[in-house]
């Protein structure tokens, strides 16, 4: 029989896992995707301006993502928001379903055995999803934890998915982009010769691994990005799916907001929630423009240290 050999790149949906610190906007980033629908578990997605199912447990997500492989209703994205709230629920749903108070009470950790082969099910059915050529983004929140790798004497501090330690392995495997979202901070020396924080406005996005964060990509994404859609183009444009690109009076604004005083920024910035709150302006438009106010604030905020 002869082999079937397939040659070149092929388009494909995206197996996509974003997390980051708290309130850095992961949700309204993904938000963006193109024709995005998201399983919302835990109600981060009630101020912006998107399509969404409640899923308030576990078994509802997996309901509503089985009802989506039959029939996707013309959505391109499904966002998962957050796989760690998900997963508290399923810990949950497998105690329960073996007559134990707790995940405990399984003893020698095999509780979270079980729970991991209930999540390498639940990908397998966000696989089908992929089949059906639909991208596949969960988003997740960071904690900080302690690694002892062991070609080192001594452990340190890393951020990770928050996800039990038998489960974050499968999600980090199965996608084809790993995000660590998060602030971008310089640390300087102040007069009391101790390290201060500055900025922690600009958000930016890491796709390559570092001893701080995990992290990885299948797309030749640069290793660090400004936390905007933009900088996801290459990975639908991988999809077929390409990215909407701002309108000409958008752009003019984040063109004024480039050269803006202090006090102009000042002025700006209440105006954006406002028309935000009118539906004058989309989610994703006022999330690009609150982030070039605080890019240019940071800007000035350079020159005056300057």
């Amino acid at each position: 029989m002869a082999l079937q050999i397939i040659r070149g790149v092929q388009k494909a949906a995206a197996r996509i896992v974003a997390y980051g610190t708290e309130g850095v906007g992961k949700t309204t980033l993904a938000a963006q995707f193109p024709g995005a629908l998201i399983l919302d578990t835990e109600g981060g997605s009630k101020r912006l301006n998107v399509a969404r199912i409640h899923c308030p447990d576990f078994m509802a997500l997996v309901a509503a993502m089985n009802d989506l492989v039959r029939d996707a209703e013309g959505f391109e994205t499904i966002v998962i928001d957050t796989i760690d709230s998900a997963e508290r629920s399923l810990i949950d749903r497998v105690a329960a379903d073996a007559g134990k108070k707790s995940i405990e009470d399984f003893g020698f950790g095999k509780g979270y055995v079980a729970v991991a082969e209930r999540t390498s099910r639940f990908l397998a059915l966000a696989d089908q999803l992929i089949a059906r050529g639909l991208n596949v983004a969960f988003i997740a929140h960071a904690a900080v934890k302690r690694v002892s790798p062991p070609d080192q004497s001594d452990g340190f501090d890393r951020y990770e998915l928050k996800l039990v330690r038998q489960t974050a392995p499968l999600f980090k495997e199965w996608a084809d982009l790993l995000l660590f979202c998060t602030y971008k901070m310089r640390l300087i020396e102040g007069g009391d010769g101790k390290k201060k924080g500055l900025g922690g406005r600009e958000r930016i996005m890491f796709s390559e691994r570092s001893a701080a964060y995990d992290a990885k990509n299948r797309y030749g994404l640069p290793a660090e990005m400004p936390m905007a859609i933009e900088s996801l183009a290459p990975v639908f444009e991988a999809a077929g799916q390409p990215v909407a690109t701002p309108s000409d009076s958008l752009a003019a604004t984040l063109e004024r907001i480039a050269v803006a005083t202090e006090s102009q920024l000042d002025r700006l910035a209440p105006k954006v929630a406002g028309k935000r709150d009118a539906g004058e302006l989309t989610a994703a438009e006022a999330v690009t423009i609150e982030g070039a106010i605080e890019r240019r604030r940071n800007e000035i905020a350079g020159m005056v240290t300057a």
